[in-house]
Order: structure tokens, then sequence, then C-alpha cells
């Protein structure tokens, strides 16, 4: 499977799926147990890549800002969301996470931000397919702390000005 495929999956989900989060993971899962086991494996190295390469101080900070606070597992779970909103916005939220206020067309807090169910569906349809848990990735493993520069989320005003777009929209 390659890059193109990956998101094509990911879109067809989310648009069948009317952006709910919990359904996009479960039509995902019915199309990955269609594909064979090495194809779900594939998939799953993609996400994981995805979801390593969205460990930033400035992506948890812009989820910060877009879901007025955000712990650890809150983090990860935006991270899923992320990667389940498609190409165009997770790259562009990954290159420039402010730009997420021009990206988003709606979001509800309480609502949108945590997908954490996608975040499980290429071991989901691993397991229905070969009865096994998946194995492990080969990928590298996250690194322990998120990379650039830290982020002082307990300063609304440091948020307001590393984020200004997003605050503005969503905070101002």
């Amino acid at each position: 499977m390659d890059e193109t495929e990956f998101w094509e999956l990911v879109d067809a989900a989310r648009e069948a799926a009317e952006g709910d989060p919990e359904e996009q993971a479960d039509l995902l899962v019915e199309r990955l147990v269609q594909l064979d086991p090495d194809a779900v494996l594939d998939f799953a190295r993609h996400f994981e890549a995805r979801y390593n390469r969205a460990y930033t101080w400035d992506v948890w900070g812009a989820a910060y800002v877009l879901l007025d606070g955000a712990s650890d597992d809150a983090f990860d779970f935006f991270r899923c969301w992320l990667i389940g909103q498609g190409r165009e916005v997770y790259e562009g939220a990954v290159h420039d996470p402010d730009a997420l206020a021009e990206l988003l067309d709606d979001f509800d807090e309480e609502f949108d931000g945590d997908a954490e169910e996608l975040g499980y569906a290429a071991d989901e349809a691993y397991e229905q397919l070969t009865g096994a848990v998946a194995p492990d990735l080969g990928l590298p493993p996250a690194p322990p702390e998120p990379s650039g520069t830290p982020v002082d989320f307990e300063d609304a005003r440091a948020l307001a000005e590393r984020f200004p777009r997003l605050w503005e929209r969503f905070r101002g």
C-alpha cells in the first residue's frame, strides 16, 4: 500500500461517516478487512509514521487551543483525529499548526479532536483477518518528548502569540 492508497482509505471512511470519528473507525475496519493482512500492516505503518510525525510541541499547542486544554492522552487522540481529517488537513497542520484556523471548516471541542478508535482500526482489522495480534511494525519508536520548542500551556498570552489565528478564531 502506498501513501495515496492510505489517504484514500482514510478519506473514504471519513466521508462515509460524515465526520463522525467513531463511525469512521468502524468503516475503516470494514474496509481494511477486505484487504490482505500485509496490506493492513502497511496501513498501520503509514498511520503510525504520521502519528509519530505529529508528535511536536506545536501540534500539541494547537490541540491545546482547539480543545481548551489537552492532556497526554487527549493529545494522542487528537493526533489520531488529525490523521482522520485527511492528507490536506494533516500535512497543513504538521507544517504549520496555526493553519488549522483556516483548514478546519468547523470545530466543536465536544465532538471533534478525539478519534482514539482510529488508532486501533488496523490492529482490529488484522486481528479479525488472522486471529492474531499484529506484529511489531518495525518502525523506530516515538521519541520520549515532542519535537520542537516546548509550549507553556498555562500561559494564555504565549499561546495567543504562538498560534494567533487559532487563538483568534477559537478562543478570542
